[in-house]
């Protein structure tokens, strides 16, 4: 099955990338020197640790636009868990080109299972109290395709995906239009469907909702403050919980009631995936 994302162009992304690494020369030039033209190398992926795998078909990708005949087996599943030291991909083909496609490919698995890894961890923490976890847009430019991919794969659903699918206001928006109503107000004016409202305070949240705000981001508040607001929003609005957002807190804040908790480390903070790839000479 070919692999593909709603605004996300695979073949421009690998030719970008290996562009990057091979230069205005177009060329590896460590490979050309040592490896023989016609060497054919086997390869081994394995993840070294216990990880939830995201990007082989962005990898195969990087494989096949330098060799087309290149064999590959892809062993895991996207949004699987593998064990510590499981083979995750089998290659067969042109040892230049395997060599050539080896840090961008590896580059994406680490970074993206790396996502996947850490949301799977948020997952699991608020398993069971009936509360989604989101991604943010504090994303790598010119990644968010990709790492909002990742975290859907690691079990979170996606916030919106940039500034045009909907509104959010912050404490920006208010101070330049006077009030939290007003700013809500005119967000309904555009006709915009859904209305972000971000509130840090329990006084905010009757304005926000009689403008006709959707969605209200209750930003930093303690569980005890998050309870009440969600009480007194009860099922006029869509209620989320956002600001310093970790492990040891998610679970207390999941327990209010509340929607939504966003996360922005999901993407912003993920360590890389141990991954590794092993040659051997046919």
């Amino acid at each position: 099955m070919t692999f593909s994302l709603d605004r996300f162009d695979l073949d421009a992304f690998v030719q970008s990338t290996l562009a990057e690494d091979l230069g205005p020369t177009g060329r590896d030039v460590t490979s050309e020197a040592v490896i023989p033209a016609d060497a054919i190398f086997t390869g081994v992926m394995d993840s070294r640790h216990e990880a939830v795998i995201a990007g082989l078909p962005i990898a195969e990708a990087f494989f096949r636009a330098l060799d087309p005949a290149v064999e590959i087996e892809i062993l895991a599943e996207e949004g699987a868990t593998v064990a510590s030291g499981a083979d995750i991909m089998r290659l067969k083909g042109r040892g230049r080109a395997m060599l050539t496609a080896e840090r961008s490919a590896l580059n994406t698995v680490q970074h993206l299972t790396g996502i996947a890894s850490m949301t799977d961890e948020y997952v699991r923490k608020i398993a069971g109290t009936g509360c989604t976890l989101l991604d943010t847009r504090k994303t790598i430019p010119g990644l968010r395709v990709l790492e909002k991919y990742a975290t859907r794969m690691g079990g979170a659903q996606n916030h919106r995906m940039g500034l045009w699918d909907a509104a959010m206001i912050k404490d920006n928006h208010v101070a330049v239009a006077g009030d939290i109503g007003e700013a809500v107000r005119r967000a309904v004016d555009a006709k915009i469907e859904t209305i972000i409202v971000e509130v840090d305070r329990v006084d905010q949240i009757e304005p926000a909702l009689a403008a006709g705000g959707t969605h209200l981001l209750l930003d930093n508040m303690d569980p005890a403050t998050l309870r009440g607001a969600v009480t007194l929003i009860g099922d006029r609005a869509a209620t989320e919980a956002s600001g310093g957002i970790s492990l040891e807190t998610i679970r207390d804040k999941a327990e209010t009631g509340v929607d939504f908790i966003s996360v922005g480390r999901l993407t912003q903070s993920a360590p890389a995936a141990d991954i590794g790839l092993d040659f051997e000479q046919v």
